[in-house]
């Protein structure tokens, strides 16, 4: 237990990090740590070289393994399986294929084409930008893994049941026809090497840090404002645990934005640090990840708008209830 402890705060938390960030804004920048300025610089130059380092090697392990399953490859295991069973397997494949929010139109209609249920599309487009190993790891070195993984249960969770709900609605009418006219090519996946996976690898970890790098210094950047400068009575008094409307709120305005599940976790962990409640925080970044406004509008040209409806009324109850349980029973898992 003591090892895990230690590799958990030295590996994920970055506690040796931590503290030669505090020597360098005390000893180079001449600053008290404790003071406003010097708390948000050690802050940002603490969380942005944390979460830099760890997205570098998620990212890599993750596309290694993701290398295994091709959206082509993903469609036919998929294939093979109906009913609530395929639900669960297309929620589970979308954690381990993290495929993000942009990528909704390709996939839905390579998906789709190809004959799958739209439900079990569903299913996968939730969980994929919500739940993927990468947010695990980032929760965990955030929060602890009880929260990280409680946070990966109900994620799936919610892509299994709104997959579910979408299917047994018969709601395939209003999917555009061009989707089910457009023709899937099968073409023989071509086995990689070791060194193709590694240089895809590498490739992704370029590709999405070029995406993510600007989200994650806003993100951080927000965190350290929120963490030093703004008064925890102020925040309280609009998001504090006791407030019952501050889970509907996170999700309301989380909505429009359009982030990065790693350019919000220093958001939601500096809002925890105030005194929100761990619910409230995580609805809000949920809500950013699953239904960011740019992929409802990019969704909205391969559905009509009443599947749209149902499908960003699912996941944000389905947010919403999440948020007020973790704000109810949170306690046990910090």
């Amino acid at each position: 237990m003591f090892i895990f402890e230690w590799l958990n705060n030295q590996l994920l938390k970055m506690e040796w990090l931590s503290n030669l960030v505090r020597l360098i804004v005390s000893n180079v920048f001449g600053l008290d740590v404790n003071s406003r300025l010097g708390g948000s610089i050690h802050f940002f130059i603490y969380d942005v070289i944390k979460i830099f380092i760890l997205l570098t090697v998620l990212i890599f392990t993750i596309s290694y393994i993701q290398s295994f399953f091709p959206p082509e490859r993903t469609r036919k295991i998929l294939g093979r399986y109906n009913g609530i069973s395929a639900n669960i397997l297309g929620a589970l494949l979308g954690t381990v294929t993290p495929f993000c929010s942009c990528s909704s139109i390709s996939l839905f209609i390579g998906f789709t084409s190809a004959g799958l249920p739209i439900g079990v599309t569903f299913s996968f487009l939730i969980s994929s930008p919500l739940v993927d190993l990468a947010s695990v790891i980032l929760l965990a070195s955030i929060f602890t893994w009880k929260i990280a993984i409680a946070y990966v249960v109900v994620g799936v969770i919610l892509a299994v049941i709104g997959g579910t709900v979408i299917s047994k609605s018969k709601l395939e009418k209003y999917v555009e026809p061009f989707v089910f006219s457009n023709k899937v090519l099968e073409v023989e996946q071509e086995e990689l090497t070791t060194h193709d996976r590694i240089n895809f690898s590498r490739e992704q970890v370029l590709s999405i840090i070029k995406k993510v790098w600007l989200y994650i210094l806003i993100g951080v950047g927000i965190g350290a404002a929120i963490h030093n400068w703004v008064p925890e009575s102020i925040i309280s008094a609009v998001l504090g645990q006791d407030k019952w409307y501050s889970v509907l709120l996170a999700t309301i305005v989380g909505v429009p934005m359009y982030a990065d599940i790693f350019g919000t976790l220093p958001i939601a962990e500096a809002l925890v640090l105030k005194g929100v409640g761990l619910g409230t925080a995580l609805s809000f970044m949920m809500v950013v990840t699953a239904l960011s406004l740019p992929s409802m509008i990019m969704l909205k040209k391969v559905v009509k708008m009443k599947l749209l409806a149902i499908f960003a009324g699912i996941v944000t109850l389905g947010i919403i209830i999440i948020g007020y349980l973790f704000n109810a029973f949170g306690y046990l898992l910090m």
